[in-house]
């Protein structure tokens, strides 16, 4: 696992749930910093314009998506479990909701309350991920305020799952559930101005995150993106696993194409590598690295037979 890079940006609350679980994993890994908003000319070469961080790569692979990166990391490395068998279940229906209700609300709070100390472009740039106009500072601020509600009642979900002195959200010890709302808390800190006042009524709450940041990222070391390309050329994809197509999907061999399922614009396309129920991967060429498999989770993206 030593050879594990992970394509990242110091504020990305996805990143951080990454490196956390890098963490859990007590994993070695290289860090390649890339820009937080596009143009992105040492990732897109890679991932054929999957423009989200984090990508976890490793040779001529490259993960997209943290939830696929998690189960990557399982399946390589089970022990400690990301996914405990007793609670797997209710695990990731938390990790679902936690990335899909309330990281939307948070990132638009947190972002709306520090709207003149965001890096510059990176309101317009996430509108555009969006499909949507850029905004006016006053509309991000707003933003920000009506979301601070959304935020809210959620956090208070969230302290109840602790209210019978647990140390994690499902036991005693931390699973794919923790994870995937630690990185939502852990936007909290914003940019310049500091929301963390929103957790002062939940002690076990911050208690939790403490915790959870305790955890760490495991041994880090600094990697430029221009290595991390060079190790991409040099290497090949690893061979397939056996596939289970279902019904309607691209078969391995055809050309097809994938995108988040959020975004109608970053569509990435290649020959089927392999296919189950739970992952796609995509090989394709690109003059920067060679050949290269991209992966994607099913949940979440959209894939269908390419077209001319």
């Amino acid at each position: 696992m030593s050879d594990l890079l992970l394509h990242h940006y110091h504020f990305s609350n996805f990143a951080e749930k990454a490196r956390a679980m890098l963490g859990f994993k007590r994993l070695a890994w290289g860090s390649v910093v890339q820009p937080p908003i596009l143009p992105k000319p040492d990732l897109v070469p890679l991932t054929g314009g999957y423009r989200r961080i984090p990508v976890l790569q490793d040779g001529a692979d490259l993960w997209c998506d943290t939830r696929l990166i998690a189960l990557e990391l399982e399946r390589r490395h089970p022990d400690p479990p990301l996914f405990p068998a007793e609670t797997r279940g209710a695990a990731e229906a938390i990790a679902w909701w936690a990335e899909h209700q309330l990281m939307r609300p948070m990132a638009l709070f947190v972002s709306g309350i520090n709207a003149l100390h965001m890096p510059e472009g990176l309101h317009e740039d996430r509108a555009r991920l969006h499909g949507l106009p850029a905004p006016s500072i006053e509309a991000v601020k707003a933003a920000g305020e009506r979301n601070r509600h959304l935020v809210r009642p959620q956090l208070a979900w969230l302290a109840a799952m602790l209210a019978d002195g647990r140390p994690y959200l499902l036991g005693t010890r931390p699973c794919i559930a923790d994870f995937a709302a630690y990185h939502v808390v852990w936007f909290l800190r914003g940019r310049k101005i500091d929301c963390r006042a929103e957790l002062d009524p939940y002690p076990a709450l911050i208690a939790w995150r403490d915790r959870m940041s305790a955890i760490g990222h495991g041994a880090r070391r600094e990697t430029t993106p221009a290595e991390a390309l060079a190790i991409a050329r040099a290497a090949r994809p690893a061979p397939a696993r056996p596939s289970d197509p279902q019904t309607g999907d691209p078969r391995p061999g055809q050309r097809a194409r994938v995108r988040p399922g959020d975004n109608a614009r970053d569509w990435v396309e290649g020959v089927v590598h392999f296919v189950d129920a739970g992952e796609i991967a995509l090989l394709r060429e690109d003059p920067a690295v060679g050949q290269v498999a991209v992966h994607f989770p099913r949940l979440g993206y959209d894939w269908r037979v390419a077209r001319d």
